[in-house]
C-alpha cells in the first residue's frame, strides 16, 4: 500500500518528467522559429539585386515553418486518443522519440548550397514528423498533470505545463543570445547555427528515460479497470466530438488566444525586432529571454492563486489589460525603435502573459472528463494552433510587406485575444 510520503514523490518525479519532456518538445519545436533569420539564408536562395528578397528568404521560411502545423491536429488526434486507451505515459514516450528523430533530420540537414532542393525538403519532412510530435503533447502531459494534482492544487499542476514551453523558449533565446555573441557570422553561417537543434537532440534521451519511469495517474488506472470490467468503453472521435462540442469550442476560443502570443509576441519577436524594427540580433534574443525567464518565474504563483480565487476570474481580467495594452505598446516602440524601449513593452506584456498562461492549461483539462481529456484537449488545441499560429508568422509578415505598417503584429494578436476572452465568459468554474 502506497504512503503519502510515496505518492508525494511520485508526484514530483511525474511533475518533473511532464515539464522536462515538454520543455523539450517545444524547445525543438520552436527553435526553428528562433534561427529564421539565419535558416532563411541558408536552405533558400536569395537575389541581392531584388531589395524585397530578404523578405521574401522570410516568408518562404516561415511558410515551411508553419508546413509542421498541418500535421498537428493529425497528431494531436492518433496520439491523444492513444493516450486516453493506452496510457499517459506511453503516448509522452512516443511523443518524444517522434521529435528525436525530427530534430537529428534538422541537425544534420545538409544546405541549398551543398545538395540544392534536397536541402529544404529535408527540412519539410523534418517539419512534419515535428508537427506530429507536438500535436499529441499538450494533451497528454497536461492529462498525466491534472490527474496527478492533489484536492484544490489543480491550478498549481496545471501551470507547470506551460512552464515548460516557456522554459523551451527560454533555452532556446539563451542558445540564440550565447552563439550570437560568441561565434562570428561567417562561423554561425558556416556551422553554429546547429548548435541550438544539436542541444535539443542531447536532452532527448534523459527525457526519454524520465517518462518511461513513470507511473499512470491513479484516476486512469481506474478508469481502465472500468474498461476491462464492461463498465466504461474508450470514445471515438465522432463520439468525442458530438458530446462535447460545447468544450471544444470553449477550449478553442482559450488556445486561440495563448497561440497568437506564443508564436508571435514571442517566437516571431527576433525576426520582428531585426527585419522590422533594424534592432541587433543578440539583443531581440536578450528580449526574448528575459521575457520568457519572467514568465517562468511568475507561473507557478500565479497557478496556485488560481486555487484561492478561480481561474475564470483571473484569465478574463488578464486577457482584458493584455487587450487594452498591447497597441499602445508596440505603437510606442515601432514610432523610436530601441533595444530598452522593446525590453519594457515586453516586461509589461509578460506579466500579463504569465497569469492566463498559468490557468490556461488547468482550464483546458477541466473542459473534458477522463475518459476524453487527452484526445478532447488535443483536438482542441491542434486545430486552433494550425489555423491561427502555424502561419502567423507568415501572415504578419506578410501583412508587414504589404502595409508597409510595423503595427500588424500587434493587431493580429488583438484579434487572438478577444476570442480568448469571448470564450473565457463561458468557462464554468471548477476551481
Amino acid at each position: 500500500m502506497k504512503t503519502h510520503t510515496d505518492s508525494h514523490r511520485v508526484s514530483k518525479r511525474s511533475i518533473l518528467a511532464a515539464v522536462i519532456g515538454n520543455a523539450l518538445e517545444w524547445y525543438d519545436f520552436l527553435v526553428f522559429a528562433f534561427m529564421t533569420p539565419i535558416v532563411a539564408k541558408l536552405f533558400f536562395p536569395s537575389d541581392p539585386s531584388n531589395p524585397d528578397d530578404k523578405l521574401n528568404q522570410i516568408l518562404m521560411t516561415t511558410a515551411v515553418f508553419g508546413v509542421g502545423f498541418f500535421m498537428r491536429p493529425v497528431g494531436g488526434i492518433v496520439l491523444g486518443l492513444y493516450g486516453d486507451r493506452k496510457g499517459r505515459k506511453a503516448a509522452m514516450v512516443l511523443v518524444t522519440g517522434l521529435m528525436a528523430v525530427a530534430i537529428a533530420i534538422i541537425t544534420l540537414a545538409p544546405t541549398y548550397a551543398a545538395v540544392g532542393v534536397l536541402a529544404p525538403l529535408c527540412i519539410v519532412l523534418a517539419r512534419l514528423l515535428q508537427g506530429f510530435a507536438a500535436g499529441g503533447e499538450f494533451g497528454t502531459s497536461t492529462a498525466l498533470l491534472i490527474e496527478l494534482a492533489a484536492p484544490g492544487r489543480r491550478g498549481f499542476y496545471g501551470s507547470w505545463q506551460m512552464t515548460g514551453q516557456m522554459l523551451a523558449l527560454l533555452l532556446g533565446s539563451a542558445t540564440g543570445m550565447l552563439i550570437t555573441n560568441v561565434f562570428s557570422t561567417e562561423q554561425l553561417m558556416a556551422w553554429a547555427w546547429r548548435i541550438p537543434f544539436a542541444i535539443g537532440l542531447l536532452i532527448a534521451p534523459v527525457a526519454l528515460y524520465i517518462r518511461s519511469h513513470v507511473e499512470e495517474p491513479e484516476v486512469f488506472q481506474q478508469m481502465l479497470a472500468a474498461r476491462a470490467s464492461g463498465q466504461a468503453r474508450a470514445l471515438g472521435l465522432v463520439e468525442l466530438v458530438r458530446t462535447h462540442a460545447r468544450e471544444m469550442l470553449v477550449g478553442i476560443g482559450l488556445v486561440v488566444a495563448v497561440t497568437v502570443s506564443v508564436y508571435i509576441t514571442f517566437t516571431y519577436l527576433v525576426t520582428y525586432a531585426t527585419v522590422t524594427l533594424g534592432l541587433p540580433l543578440r539583443d531581440a534574443f536578450m528580449v526574448q529571454m528575459l521575457g520568457a525567464a519572467m514568465i517562468v518565474l511568475l507561473m507557478p504563483f500565479m497557478g496556485a492563486l488560481s486555487d484561492r480565487i478561480g481561474r475564470r476570474t483571473l484569465t478574463i481580467g488578464s486577457l482584458l489589460c493584455y487587450l487594452v495594452l498591447l497597441y499602445p505598446l508596440y505603437a510606442w516602440v515601432a514610432a523610436a525603435p530601441s533595444t530598452p524601449k522593446l525590453l519594457a513593452a515586453q516586461l509589461v506584456i509578460c506579466l500579463f502573459v504569465s497569469v492566463f498562461f498559468s490557468t490556461f492549461s488547468t482550464l483546458m483539462a477541466e473542459l473534458f472528463p477522463p475518459e476524453a481529456r487527452s484526445a478532447g484537449m488535443s483536438l482542441a488545441y491542434n486545430l486552433a494552433v494550425m489555423v491561427f499560429g502555424g502561419f502567423a508568422q507568415f501572415i504578419v509578415t506578410w501583412l508587414i510587406r504589404t502595409t508597409g505598417s510595423p503595427m500588424a503584429p500587434a493587431l493580429y494578436v488583438m484579434a487572438g485575444a478577444a476570442l480568448g476572452t469571448c470564450a473565457a465568459f463561458f468557462i464554468k468554474e471548477k476551481h
